[in-house]
């Protein structure tokens, strides 16, 4: 289970030592039901030795202070313990004093913003990785709690890039007022008229799939020069750290964040599997009043809506083929990143 939870997210980011024998070493940070940090790792082939580990709340920033745990290379398994949910912790793992990664946890302890994540810790195909603390995904912030304010705060966001359409942002609008936010709509087309026709008992599960593969669509046919327009804004170094963000964070920064790691050369299943991430952090509690007055049909198109699905997904990349020849074709006709401007990207966000 471990060797299969380490390739899905596989968040091997810094080479200290670049001889051809170093050791292929897999490293990833996840948070316990108590918010505690649980680090595992694997060593190709297996190294003998201490890992040692030093905590910062800036993935840029590592102190030479002493490290907080001294673990044996083969246990595989560490944990910091902490009370701590408001700033973020980064962790830089030394094996034997030669070899170094830095890792992240890939979600962030929100109270009241869904599907919060960092981009850091995807491997790109020549094997550099996209650092941690640059851009982050989520869904609206309309209604931030002062606690997850403060969170923002710790995090240094800068700029946030809000997809959701001028009717959105006038019913819920976002509330936070240290960073520059940018709105550059998505028109979500006739999904926009899910909402009523579901309330109305005039949705089932097979129509609901219907107007999302139509979103998608759409994504590439409609909204190709509002994404360009969104991507042009990380060109710019000052605006980071990003966060990118609309309903619920799913479909509409799903896809842009699929574009941007597809041009920095992410493979397709890691952005495959950031896309399907969603499903583990989207909570639909908050809906629970409302969907069990609901008929079946109702309840079963919300559970579309609310789902990221990989068919979606391979809909858009199939569309931008026959549109553009290839996804190479339409990052730079379609969303006008041309080489220099991959370059640039790339410059900013990978190690």
């Amino acid at each position: 289970m471990l060797g299969k939870i380490l390739s899905l997210f596989a968040s091997v980011i810094l080479l200290v030592g670049c001889s051809s024998n170093a050791p292929d070493i897999r490293a990833i940070c996840l948070r316990d039901d108590i918010g505690n940090y649980v680090i595992k790792w694997e060593t190709d082939p297996v190294m003998e030795g201490i890992v040692k580990m030093t905590v910062s709340d800036n993935p840029d920033l590592f102190t030479n202070e002493a490290p907080i745990i001294y673990a044996n290379i083969k246990d595989g398994v560490a944990t910091y313990i902490t009370n701590d949910n408001i700033s973020r912790k980064y962790f830089r793992l030394s094996f034997n004093d030669k070899y170094a990664r830095i890792i992240g946890a890939r979600s962030a302890v929100m109270d009241s913003v869904q599907n919060f994540r960092d981009l850091g810790g995807y491997t790109s195909t020549n094997g550099k990785t996209v650092k941690w603390g640059k851009v982050f995904r989520s869904g609206e912030l309309s209604s931030l709690s002062e606690w997850d304010s403060i969170r923002l705060d710790n995090l240094g966001i800068k700029t946030i890039i809000d997809l959701r359409t001028n009717q959105e942002t006038l019913t819920a609008p976002i509330k936070y007022t240290k960073a520059n936010i940018l709105q550059i709509p998505i028109s979500v087309g006739k999904i926009a008229d899910a909402p009523q026709r579901v309330i109305e008992g005039r949705m089932r599960k097979g129509d609901a799939g219907v107007y999302m593969e139509d979103e998608y669509l759409q994504f590439v046919t409609d909204n190709t020069d509002q994404f360009a327009k969104v991507l042009e804004q990380f060109q710019n170094e000052d605006n980071y750290p990003i966060l990118i963000s609309c309903s619920y964070g799913k479909d509409r920064t799903g896809f842009l964040t699929a574009m941007l790691l597809a041009a920095l050369d992410i493979p397709r299943d890691a952005i495959m599997e950031d896309y399907l991430t969603s499903n583990q952090y989207i909570d639909t509690s908050h809906l629970a009043d409302i969907v069990k007055h609901l008929s079946t049909d109702a309840q079963e198109s919300i559970t579309v809506f609310l789902t990221a699905n990989e068919g979606l997904m391979d809909l858009a990349f199939h569309k931008i083929k026959k549109e553009y020849g290839s996804t190479e074709k339409y990052l730079s006709k379609g969303l006008r990143l041309t080489d220099k401007k991959r370059e640039r990207l790339k410059d900013i966000l990978l190690y």
